[in-house]
Formats: structure tokens, sequence, C-alpha cells
């Protein structure tokens, strides 16, 4: 008989909003499966910036080896795609090891870059983009939804015709390719995935999040993220950079500017946190293939899922 068996690397995915737990839990199943850990975070990848990103401590990438943390400058692009070509070599260099990966992260884009491939779609045209966003404020957004409809109804149906970046993204493909960005999405579900993958979800009763939350912005103020910053500036990187125009680092900005006092820029970064939280929620509520827990205190339940993915 033919041999049927999934030859796929096996990838176990801890996923979730930020402050739900995930760092701890992968520390604790790396180490009892004797596995490594892929950060799937867009700005843990950048150096100087530890405190401002909740990056695992010294101690902690100490206790278990860490891939794709600090390997990028502030002003370096890192984007989606270089991601998952870099975290590729980290799954295949750990399996080389005989050790499991485990891609732990909150940036949902980076989780599914890995794991489903991205969109083969063109690249943006700034001066159609521009022509487009000059059509909506002269005569609305909703002439552009109006002609969306017209040539990718698909698309049009799914977004609200305020939802202009959106819009304007899928007639910029529309136009560059000929082809609706719907059917382009449609072939992409349909194309290879190149890991078996186990993703566990992450998730906490609404107020322990916010109270978690609230204890690490506290935190990061304690640990010295204004003084982060400020190094930041000495070492010369603008403010403005797309890396530093971040939660956490633009409140210390402000502070640092005078902008904002202490109490404000406080309460700003827990309040935009909250409000990050609950777009990730909504981005991974999406992927039907997530295990959702309540809690990640539930080790036996996580281990029994790992035990069964890990035997199939």
């Amino acid at each position: 008989m033919p041999d049927t068996a999934d030859k796929r690397p096996a990838l176990v995915v801890i996923c979730g909003p930020t402050a739900v737990g995930k760092t701890n839990l992968a520390l604790d199943l790396a180490e009892a499966y004797a596995g490594q850990i892929i950060s799937a975070d867009s700005r843990q990848v950048y150096r100087l910036m530890d405190i401002g990103t909740a990056k695992p401590t010294a101690a902690e990438q100490q206790r278990i080896k860490h891939h794709l943390i600090d390997v990028a400058w502030p002003d370096e692009e890192f984007h989606a795609a270089r991601f998952a070509a870099l975290a590729c070599q980290a799954v295949n260099a750990i399996c080389r090891d005989g050790q499991r990966p485990f891609l732990v992260g909150g940036t949902g884009l980076y989780i599914r870059a890995l794991t489903e491939g991205l969109l083969k779609a063109p690249g943006a045209d700034p001066e159609l983009r521009r022509q487009l966003h000059a059509r909506a404020q002269s005569q609305g957004s909703a002439a552009l939804h109006d002609e969306l409809a017209s040539v990718d109804p698909e698309s049009a149906a799914r977004l609200h015709p305020n939802d202009l970046v959106r819009i304007v993204r899928a007639l910029e493909v529309y136009r560059q390719s000929g082809r609706p960005m719907s059917a382009l999405q449609d072939e992409h579900a349909f194309g290879s995935q190149p890991y078996r993958t186990l993703k566990i979800g992450l998730d906490l009763e609404r107020d322990e999040l916010y109270r978690r939350i609230d204890q690490r912005a506290e935190a990061m103020f304690a640990q010295g993220l204004l003084q982060e910053a400020q190094g930041l500036l000495q070492a010369g990187y603008d403010p403005t950079l797309k890396s530093l125009q971040t939660i956490g680092y633009r409140q210390a900005f402000a502070l640092l500017r005078g902008e904002l006092s202490r109490e404000a820029a406080l309460e700003d970064l827990k309040r935009s946190t909250r409000r990050y939280a609950k777009q990730q929620l909504t981005w991974f509520r999406k992927d039907k293939s997530i295990i959702w827990l309540e809690s990640c205190v539930d080790f036996v339940t996580i281990r029994a899922l790992i035990d069964e993915f890990h035997c199939i």
C-alpha cells in the first residue's frame, strides 16, 4: 500500500491577544517537548526595542532558544514576506536539530504568511492609489464602492462603503491585473500549505485581560520605557519611523516632547493596548482552525492536544 502519511513538518501555533500569557505557556511547552520558539511579533524583530515590545527577557531566551527576535534595525523595512522567509528557515533549522518548532505571537498576518502563504497580487501603485483617494475625496468613498461592485461584487459585498483603504486596494488589484481580488483570494485559499499545523488560541475573560494589559503598561513605565525611547532618539532614530509609531513608543515620545503628562501617556497606553487586543481577537476569530482555550492554565488539556497532534 502507498504511504499516505503527511510528511509536512509539524508546527504548533500559540496565538491570541497581547498580555494573555502566550510567552509563559510557550516557554513551558517548548521545555516539555524539547522545542524552540519562533516569535510571530511584528515589533520584536527590531533591535533596541525591548521594553516597549514586551520582548522575552534575556533569562527567558537563555531558557529556550528563540528565533525572529532582534533581526532588524528600527529603520529597516520589515514585512510579512520577509518574516515568512526567515521563519521558514527557522522551522527547517529546528527540525534538523531534531526539535519541535513553536510559532508564538499576536501578529496574525505574520502567522498567516508562514502557515498559508501570501496572496499573489500586484504590488502597490502609488500614482493609481493617489488618483483613487483624490476621487474619494471629491465624490465620496461610496462612488469607489459602487465601481468595485461593478467589477468585483463579491469583494464589494464584504466591504463597508466607508472602508476606503480596502476598497482602494481591491480596485488597485483589479485595474492592474484585470482580475477581481475575490478571485485571487479564492485561488489562494486552495494553495498548498507547507506545514501541518495545530493552532491554539488563548483568551481570557475580558476584565482579567484588561487588568493584565493595565499591569503590563504600568510595568513598562516602571522598567524604563521612557529611557528606552530616549535611547532610540540618541541613537539617531526618527520617532516618525513606522516601527516607532506604535503603541508604547508613540506615548513615550509624546511624553518626552511635553505633549502628554506621565499620567495621560500611561492612560493612553492602556487604552490603545486594549483596543489593539480587540483587533487581534477579531483577526484570529476569523480563523476557524484555531482551537480556543479560555485560559492557558489548563496545561494538561493543551499537552493532550499537542500529544495527539504529534501522533498523527
